[in-house]
């Protein structure tokens, strides 16, 4: 702890380093690790003129291997080699003109990072997704930052309301209280925007947590606080993009660190043209290097030094903080060789890593396409363990408003297009669509349903923060209403989610009822790893069961507005006629002599005794 202290005292100080005498502006990543798998690490550079200076580096167990110069006289690449026995250590690294000495950086090499609590995030998880600046203001002192654009505005659904990253730390009790095991939340790094920069997406600063969530140390504590209540923390990454303020946007690197690098171009998304071989090359070009926005410069991760800083900085945030997994932001948008370069690099580094692809399509074909195991036609192969299941939730939402099992059942009968589908994360909203509550129409007994579902099938379930409490976006597709601020997270709140206080009577319902079957779900191996099988929707009804061996579990799911009795000879291959069952949301101990009867859009998980 005293390395990684001193060394973000270095990162604090680093202002005092750019002085005129030293040159320096910026140096990323600011300090490493020895005992790394990879040996090498590259350094960032920036200042005036150092393409006239000469770097060397005279110490024990580091080579400087390379300096690499680009277009602009600003920067310089400096690419160290640590050898594998390399105590921690600070060295400087000097600078020379015209073969003298002209100033001196230190740089330092900390011990290697200690064996993480957990290995990755798996099907015996359920991850809470979280705004940050929409869950608790936990520090309201933060809220206004001089040094950033954009200002604190409650009132405005798309602006900054301040929560952070204290307040998600003070409330992880009520998170796990619910029986979430881990955490995801959108953006914490720099985003010094104009405005719409609290979704976290138009990063400035890769190696800095924007001050209005917290700080670095914040992030690191916040994990921690996780860890030490046996939870988990999967951080949401970028490589594809960057924000029009980054500080590089006014000294590019290069002539090619931003795709149209003189224009802006909007990328088509028509994801289709990657695993088309049929589709031109124009085509395949403006998906991957066109912009989401204007405000949302295109990284060219073709520019093998802009590849090896984003590989180089997603391994400093696992090694720093001790995160346990990473959503990737728009997987396939980036550079498809790069995406695997740096899946690869990061699972060689953490070999029981977990990463989530974002691939968002509705095709299971599409997603299955990028993920480790499946053989391409196009050649092309991954190392990225799991993605983000859309056709999933496309056919459950679906399901559930037609009053139909059909498209759910459809859509499960081609997970052989996966190499792996119980590693997909399963979902049924997030904060870039309607909430859950919204899409059925604010009918409960439909939103139960659908959880039920979510939380008895192959996969990682994830759930949007607030789903507990029938949060909803009436009316309106607006991502800072479908973001909206958790009740209770701020001083003056007259509704408070955490209390109960002001919660009608259907939210806390809800609630319980959630709370009861996240509970349940902790400790329950057939759901986090017993097999699949269905059976065909007949009458609205949808049937299936988790087992292994003798022990099983079945699941029946009505969507019928009036009780139907189910005949449960047609699954006599998995259980007898007539059989003992506990009704897990009931809470009662049954005795079924060849049909159970099912209320109106009513949601059964038995366990067979």
């Amino acid at each position: 702890m005293k390395y990684l202290l001193f060394a973000f005292s270095i990162l604090l100080g680093f202002p005092a380093a750019w002085s005129a005498e030293s040159q320096i502006k910026h140096l990323e990543p600011a300090f490493w690790w020895v005992g790394m798998h990879n040996p090498h690490v590259q350094l960032l550079v920036h200042g005036s003129n150092l393409s006239h200076f000469d770097a060397k580096i005279v110490t024990q167990g580091v080579r400087l291997v390379n300096t690499l110069k680009t277009a602009n006289p600003n920067y310089l690449f400096l690419l160290l080699e640590i050898g594998a026995d390399t105590p921690p250590q600070t060295f400087q690294i000097t600078f020379y003109k015209d073969q003298k000495p002209a100033f001196s950086h230190p740089y330092t090499l900390l011990p290697k990072p200690g064996p993480k609590p957990f290995n990755g995030f798996s099907q015996q998880d359920v991850l809470c997704l979280i705004t940050p600046d929409r869950f608790v203001n936990g520090n309201p002192a933060n809220d206004h930052q001089e040094a950033l654009r954009e200002k604190p505005n409650r009132s405005f659904p798309g602006g900054r309301h301040g929560g952070d990253l204290e307040g998600i730390t003070k409330n992880l009790d009520y998170l796990k209280d619910l029986g979430f095991t881990a955490i995801w939340l959108n953006p914490v790094l720099e985003n010094n925007q104009a405005t719409y920069s609290y979704h976290g997406y138009s990063i400035t600063d890769f190696y800095r947590v924007d001050p209005r969530f917290g700080s670095n140390d914040g992030y690191v504590e916040m994990v921690r606080q996780c860890h030490a209540r046996g939870m988990k923390v999967i951080m949401d990454v970028i490589v594809n993009h960057c924000g029009s303020f980054h500080w590089w946007m006014e000294d590019l690197p290069d002539t090619d660190w931003i795709n149209f690098q003189n224009r802006f171009v909007n990328t088509s998304h028509q994801r289709s043209v990657i695993q088309d071989p049929h589709a031109s090359k124009w085509d395949a070009r403006l998906f991957n290097d066109g912009w989401f926005v204007e405000t949302m410069p295109d990284l060219n991760q073709k520019n093998p030094l802009l590849a090896n800083y984003l590989i180089q900085n997603a391994i400093w945030w696992i090694s720093y903080s001790g995160i346990d997994g990473i959503r990737m932001d728009t997987y396939p948008y980036s550079d498809k060789e790069f995406m695997r370069d740096w899946t690869c690099a990061l699972l060689a580094e953490f070999p029981d890593f977990n990463i989530v692809g974002e691939e968002w399509s509705e095709n299971p074909a599409i997603v299955a396409h990028w993920l480790r195991g499946k053989e391409n036609p196009n050649g092309y192969t991954s190392c990225l363990p799991s993605a983000m299941d859309f056709p999933l939730q496309s056919a459950l939402r679906k399901s559930l408003n037609a009053k139909s099992w059909q498209p759910l059942y459809d859509n499960l009968s081609l997970d052989f297009l996966y190499p792996n589908p119980d590693g997909l994360v399963v979902f049924a909203d997030n904060h870039d669509m309607s909430r859950l509550f919204s899409q059925v129409g604010e009918n409960v007994a439909l939103w139960k349903l659908g959880l039920a579902y979510l939380l008895t099938t192959r996969g990682i379930p994830q759930i949007y923060y607030g789903t507990e409490i029938l949060l909803a976006n009436p009316g309106t597709e607006d991502h800072g209403i479908i973001r909206s601020d958790f009740p209770g997270g701020w001083p003056g709140d007259v509704v408070n989610a955490f209390s109960g206080k002001g919660l009608s009577p259907a939210q806390l319902s809800a609630r319980e009822w959630l709370k009861n079957l996240l509970r349940w779900r902790l400790n329950q191996d057939l759901v986090h790893r017993g097999k699949l099988t269905h059976f065909v929707p007949q009458d609205n009804v949808y049937v299936f069961f988790r087992h292994e061996g003798e022990k099983k579990l079945m699941v029946a799911l009505s969507l019928n507005n009036e009780e139907v009795t189910l005949h449960l000879d047609r699954f006599k291959e998995l259980i007898p006629a007539k059989l003992s069952a506990f009704d897990v949301l009931q809470q009662t101990s049954l005795a079924l002599n060849g049909v159970v009867k099912l209320e109106p859009l009513e949601a059964m998980i038995l366990e067979i005794r």
